[in-house]
């Protein structure tokens, strides 16, 4: 059983045009916790358009968090892309200076050993790069999935409770196995 209560809305919540999958997520448990409880039960009673305005408001939002996913693998392509190919200018620059430097034996040897220094460096803040954006991007993708993990718990026990709203209130109606009164000891003090 739904129930909307316009002269209850909350204001206090984040506002609909902010499109932060978390913000919204926030707000769907605050309109559940906040839910007035149903007599005798444990369920609670929710305005049904509310929670679906924000799912769908949720919902909407996932492309745009996934898209931002998508932007920083693609940063992280060219942060590598741009090391790789100032790495290759730089060992480019040492083997020209190496070829003019041909003459003497000492600073043919120093060249190489700086031009492979510069190249194994280049290499390694290559791969320092990329291990951090993949360790940014686990770490966002990690999150998501965490909210995604709550929402969906949310939504199935939102969706139990409501499937048991019907029974009881069938079974507080017609007492049981439909003699169409109420149960005698009803209340677990009722029955001692």
């Amino acid at each position: 059983m739904v129930d909307v209560h316009p002269d209850e809305e909350r204001h206090d919540l984040v506002p609909r045009e902010a499109v932060d999958v978390h913000a919204i997520l926030d707000e769907l448990v605050a309109v559940v916790e906040h839910a007035k409880s149903m007599p005798l039960s444990s369920s609670a009673i929710i305005a049904r358009d509310e929670v679906l305005g924000l799912l769908e408001t949720a919902r909407a939002a996932l492309p745009a968090e996934i898209q931002r996913a998508r932007h920083v693998l693609q940063d992280r392509d060219e942060i590598r892309v741009r090391a790789e190919r100032e790495g290759a200018e730089v060992i480019d620059e040492a083997r020209a200076q190496a070829a003019n430097m041909v003459q003497r034996t000492e600073i043919v040897r120093q060249a190489r050993h700086h031009a492979e220094r510069v190249v194994e460096d280049a290499e390694a803040e290559g791969r320092k790069i990329r291990h951090e954006a993949d360790d940014y991007v686990d770490r966002k993708l990690a999150a998501f999935e965490i909210v995604l993990d709550r929402t969906m718990r949310t939504v199935q026990a939102g969706r139990q409770r409501l499937t048991v709203l019907p029974e009881l209130e069938e079974e507080l109606v017609d007492g049981p196995a439909g003699t169409g009164r109420l149960e005698e000891g009803f209340f677990d003090q009722d029955r001692s």
